[in-house]
């Protein structure tokens, strides 16, 4: 009897932290790919993913494509051309694209399946 009730009260606690885990996830990806018609506020995952790229790298030649058709950018592509690669190796190029994406992977993008980093004069 002691250990069904300590195997029930730890699956309850188990399953309350999982579901608020959940609810923070579902909050953040609503309000992170939701319209918006103010100003130049991002509409999606990929346009926010695109403008964080930009501003860390110092460059308009930004693509970032939902993968696989998928709409909410779970899975995304990306393909960046900066001055800012000139002297790095490719993995240097990827490391710098990855942190400007670091809070997008920690929340509703899930994995970049593609990336090609270029410097303007390749």
């Amino acid at each position: 009897m002691a250990f069904t009730r300590r195997l029930l009260t730890k699956t309850t606690a188990e399953f309350s932290q999982r579901s608020t885990l959940f609810n923070r996830f579902q909050i953040y990806s609503m309000s992170s790919s939701s319209t918006s018609t103010e100003g130049n506020t991002p509409t999606s995952v990929v346009d926010l993913c695109r403008d964080k790229i930009k501003a860390a790298l110092q460059t308009d030649q930004v693509i970032v494509t939902g993968a696989y058709d998928d709409p909410n950018g779970s899975h995304i592509s990306v393909q960046v051309i900066s001055s800012m690669f000139v002297g790095k190796r490719p993995v240097q190029r990827q490391q710098m694209v990855y942190k400007a994406l670091w809070d997008e992977l920690k929340g509703p993008v899930h994995a970049v399946d593609s990336m090609i980093c270029k410097t303007p004069d390749e």
